[in-house]
């Protein structure tokens, strides 16, 4: 399937028609800023200048309300849907004929032809109430463009008996809107015929999902750019912001595993177990949870195809409820029932939906329907209706219509009032909706006499109409969610609470309490509620659930009603279109059965991303991808209770020792409210007023960790905080939170709390204050400093903190829950403490070699360069040097896992060894450090460094000029930039005499070609050009 051609018919189509239909409004006299009046004739109107036919004119009347009650933004995105929705199913039904007239509506079976087979077949069709004469009238015109539009339209009417919801009748405003010039070239029909392969929508139906994602792509961006600026996500934008197309394999495995389970384990059968190729072997249960694993099986052996009921409550375009249709049909097949009835009993016995979408359910509808035909060419010949529907509002009904309904009958009153009240403003809601069973065949039965009463009362003829459109759809949708089912499978939306607008945050936070901190975790609680007892909720949801503190709550109640039996720790990258370290996910399968001693499976698939993303499906059939030795309860006895399904036994017993928090305090640090006010990098200010010269923490300026880069033993030293009288103006900022005070400027360990890149943890020097961002530990035994923080940064530190805290999140809150052991030989502790003050001093030399160092002293080539006269031989000093640093500082980490692997126990499970992308130090490397070395001469120039001295010269405060006799500081603080040698002190003519200065002048046109070299030398160039271009073109960008 060539999704990137999908992609790009969906994006342009949507664009296009929006434009078309607009402009199609225009020419009916309405804009977005004015709905001109019409001038009304016997038989026609007249607006804008064009005249119209009069049985237009309600349409328009028609489409003018709706604007007025929707806004015309949301009419005309409604429209273009609507006709997005029917020109690709039509599209679908046709290359796989499965039209009923057998002819094609939008192309030709000869792929030569451009003129649709339906043009030609036009006199011959057997639609109801065909105008032959208007037919014959247009081809004697040879008016094609309003023939095929006249076609199009009764083709669409005719699909509508058999599949009202994504063909109702056009007699509306969208027929009013649709555009004209449908068969030229560049037109909506022949981007669709031409853009997209045959190929590519035969027996597929699950390209009509990926359509309908990348139809609302781009109104999905939208939102979201509205989101950053504080702009809470509408009802009617809930869709767009929260629908993602469920990956084919994903959704097998999830419908495999509960609806197929759930007939196996009653009625056992290798032959399907064969054929559904994601199902997953239960684990090796002990003997107790065995005999109550049969007991729940014995319960079931009575169960028929047609008893079991599956839901999705997000049912989008319906891809989940498609495969099932495919898994009850082997499920019916199986058990001998008539091919012939099959897909009529799985469409009227088995699958249900709900969504908030009317256009995702549209096109779920017709995915379900489709499905069935290539099952059953019979499928069509009676109108089924489908147990999906759109959750519908009942906003603005009136209580004269409720009267009128319950004509005297106070039981039948109070249901119907129940009806209005649960489902108003049901799309802000949708599923969550709490709704319980009411009598709903004393509703339905009164429905059908209002429907076939003759009134002639213009009042009850209002009502009744008003019902009739209401309250079946109020009924259809209030029957699905009171209901509880075998299998509940979804996907739902992700969206957190902070892009919730008022109503639904006030509805999860009063209903969902355990859940509220996002959508998707709203919805895990509401399908288990909608499960039957001993029936399978099976779901894709983020896998923060599992092991952040905001769903402890959730992860309980979970464990606590349910048996988890499969875990698919998908991690990030699961979906084609979320390219990113932030949306990691994961596919549960839990059963509404509590069986505390039961073993999951889990399948961690969370290191497969970047490259190697497009292997999780295979890795997923992996054994050395599989775990199944931890009992679920197991996961209460770590602290905070995270599903930890791929710990060792080993692992889980050491959680039996202290914690952390014991022996040291984990803070979060401060949130000044305003970071662009009150701080700023240490170059940025008067190095003199900062307490990193004085030590004095009374300066204004003081010294300030943030969570910076990965890092690890030292380094990340770059912010200063305005701190000046105590930090008053911070605290007078109503959006600050002054945090954990007691423990600003005090020795500790620090980390940075976000970071998708690893977990590194770094010494935190006295005289500091913190930030939220870089969360800090303060040893209660300042001795133990080093022996924490070489157990955080060894592999054992890693494995529980990926316990603990698995997410890309590591917090106060989480270091504090990890177990710590001290080793019984006191040598052990004073050699880790040896190995540690060796890796800090090593980093903090390699941060040092760095201008964003406060404490940086001279260029690295010329701190190596002794003798030499090239600026080569000094990188390759400096280069072996580096090199040997870097080896070292990897021999200490992996000595200090070694250590740490033997204090733990855990020598069967992990080795000492280090990757070289573990230890953060910066090896030579040869263009950026002749680029910084530029960067330092620029500095020398200007005054900032002396060849004289070492370390900062100046930054601010009064001049020196006597410090500069080495090389001259440039006095008037001006130095051009030019494209060529214009003035004799030009930056180019000042960088060759500072490189003359500080290697020699015999050497310096082979130093300057070195140079060259480095930055990419042009064949046509001389060395001095390219330096030259270096300074115009990449100098600003490189040291900025």
């Amino acid at each position: 399937m060539d999704k990137s051609a999908i992609k790009n018919f969906a994006v342009n189509a949507r664009v296009k028609l929006k434009g078309q239909i607009e402009q199609k409004a225009y020419t009916f006299g309405i804009t977005k800023n004015e709905i001109k009046s019409v001038e009304t004739f016997e038989d026609a109107f007249e607006v804008n200048g064009n005249r119209y036919d009069k049985r237009l004119l309600k349409h328009r009347e028609s489409l003018v309300k709706k604007i007025n009650e929707k806004g015309f933004d949301q009419v005309i995105e409604e429209v273009a849907y609507t006709w997005f929705n029917r020109l690709i199913a039509i599209r679908f039904m046709e290359v796989n004929e499965y039209l009923p007239s057998g002819v094609r509506v939008l192309s030709s079976t000869d792929s030569n032809k451009a003129e649709p087979d339906i043009i030609r077949e036009a006199a011959n069709l057997d639609f109801e109430n065909l105008n032959v004469d208007l037919i014959y009238k247009l081809q004697d015109e040879n008016n094609t463009e309003e023939l095929f539009k006249y076609l199009f339209i009764k083709q669409c009417n005719e699909l509508g008996k058999i599949m009202p919801v994504v063909f109702e009748k056009i007699e509306d405003y969208t027929e009013l809107l649709l555009p004209d010039n449908l068969l030229q070239e560049g037109s909506i029909i022949r981007d669709l015929v031409t853009s997209i392969t045959e190929e590519d929508w035969k027996e597929q139906v699950e390209i009509i999902g990926w359509l309908y994602q990348y139809y609302i792509s781009e109104k999905k961006d939208e939102v979201f750019a509205d989101l950053k600026k504080n702009k809470k996500i509408t009802k009617e934008n809930i869709p767009a912001a929260t629908q993602l197309f469920t990956p084919d394999w994903i959704v097998k495995y999830m419908v495999e595993n509960s609806l197929g389970r759930l007939w196996l384990e009653s009625h056992p059968d290798d032959e399907l177990k064969a054929k559904w190729k994601y199902y997953l072997e239960e684990a090796k249960q002990e003997p107790e949870v065995m005999k109550q694993l049969q007991v729940i099986r014995d319960e079931n052996k009575d169960l028929k195809p047609e008893d079991i009921k599956f839901l999705d409550p997000c049912m989008g375009s319906g891809h989940i409820l498609v495969y099932a249709f495919d898994v009850l049909y082997d499920i019916y097949k199986s058990s001998g029932y008539s091919e012939r009835e099959i897909p009529k009993l799985i469409l009227e016995k088995n699958l249900y939906g709900l969504d908030i979408d009317d256009r995702a359910v549209q096109l779920s509808y017709f995915a379900v329907m489709m499905k069935a035909r290539s099952y059953s060419r019979r499928i069509f010949r009676k109108k089924i209706d489908l147990n999906v529907c759109s959750i519908q509002e009942s906003n603005g009904f009136p209580k004269e219509a409720i009267d009128f309904f319950a004509s005297g009958n106070e039981s039948l009153k109070e249901d119907v009032e129940y009806l209005i009240n649960v489902f108003n403003d049901a799309k802000e809601y949708g599923s969550i909706l709490e709704v319980k069973g009411i009598d709903f065949d004393a509703i339905e039965r009164r429905i059908e006499e209002i429907r076939n009463c003759d009134t002639t009362d213009l009042f009850e003829l209002q009502y009744k109409n008003i019902i009739l459109e209401k309250i079946p759809d109020l009924v259809k949708q209030a029957k699905i969610m009171s209901e509880k089912y075998d299998i509940v499978c979804t996907n739902p939306p992700y969206m957190g609470s902070n892009g919730m607008n008022k109503k639904l945050k006030d509805y999860v936070e009063k209903n969902y309490a355990n859940s509220k901190s996002d959508l998707f975790s709203v919805f895990i609680e509401k399908c288990i509620i909608m499960t039957k007892t001993d029936g399978f909720t099976s779901m894709v949801t983020m896998h923060s659930w599992m092991f952040t503190g905001s769903f402890e709550k959730l992860r309980k109640r979970i464990l606590g009603c349910t048996s988890l039996y499969a875990i698919v720790h998908l991690g990030m990258e699961a979906f084609d279109n979320i390219i990113g370290k932030v949306v990691q996910t994961v596919s549960f399968i839990a059963r509404k059965h509590h069986i505390s001693e039961f073993k999951p499976i889990g399948i961690r698939l969370v290191d497969f991303y970047d490259s190697r993303r497009y292997e999780k499906e295979s890795q997923f059939f992996n054994l050395n991808n599989r775990y199944s030795n931890v009992k679920q309860l197991s996961f209460t006895k770590i602290p905070g209770t995270p599903i930890a399904y791929w710990v060792s036994n080993k692992t889980m017993s050491i959680f039996a020792e202290d914690k952390i928090d014991k022996y040291a305090n984990s803070c979060t640090g401060m949130q000044t409210g305003d970071n662009a006010k009150f701080t700023r990098y240490w170059y940025e200010v008067n190095i003199y007023k900062t307490n990193i010269c004085t030590q004095n923490n009374n300066c204004k300026w003081n010294m300030y960790n943030e969570g910076g880069n990965l890092q690890k033993w030292y380094g990340n030293h770059l912010s200063v905080v305005n701190w000046e009288n105590n930090g008053e103006g911070i605290r007078n900022n109503r959006s600050s939170v002054i945090r954990n005070e007691a423990y600003y400027f005090k020795e500790g360990i620090t980390w940075k709390r976000i970071g998708s890149s690893g977990i590194g943890l770094r010494y935190l020097p006295k005289n500091f204050i913190f930030d939220q961002s870089g969360d800090s530990l303060f040893p209660k035994d300042i001795s133990n400093l080093k022996y924490f923080l070489a157990y955080f940064n060894s592999k054992v530190g890693e494995v529980f903190f990926k316990i603990v805290s698995p997410t890309i999140n590591l917090t106060a809150g989480n270091i504090k829950n990890i177990p710590i052991i001290f080793p019984s030989n006191i040598g052990i502790k004073g050699h880790i403490n040896e190995l540690v003050d060796e890796c800090i001093e090593m980093a903090r030399d390699n941060w040092d070699l760095s201008e964003i160092s406060w404490d940086f002293r001279k260029h690295i080539l010329l701190c190596y360069k002794n003798d030499s006269l090239t600026l080569e031989e000094s990188f390759n000093k400096f280069n072996c040097y580096s090199e040997n640093q870097f080896n070292k500082l990897k021999e200490n980490q992996e000595e200090i896992n070694r250590i740490f692997i033997e204090i733990y126990g855990l020598q069967d499970e992990l080795d000492s060894n280090v990757d070289d992308k573990e230890v953060t130090f910066k090896k030579a490397n040869r263009i950026r450090d002749i680029k910084s070395f530029i960067s330092y001469s620029v500095g020398c120039m200007f005054g900032r460094y002396s060849l004289d001295e070492e370390c900062l010269i100046y930054a601010g405060g009064e001049f020196n000029s006597d410090r500069y006799k080495t090389f001259k500081v440039d006095i008037d603080n001006v130095i051009p930039i030019t494209d060529d040698e214009y003035f004799e002190d030009d930056i180019v003519s000042r960088f060759v005499e500072f490189v003359k200065i500080t290697f020699s002048e015999e050497t310096l046109e082979e130093n300057l070609d070195y140079i060259a070299d480095t930055l990419g030398k042009k064949g046509n160039e001389t060395s001095r050009q390219t330096i030259r271009r270096y300074f115009l073109k990449d100098f600003y960008r490189v040291s900025k």
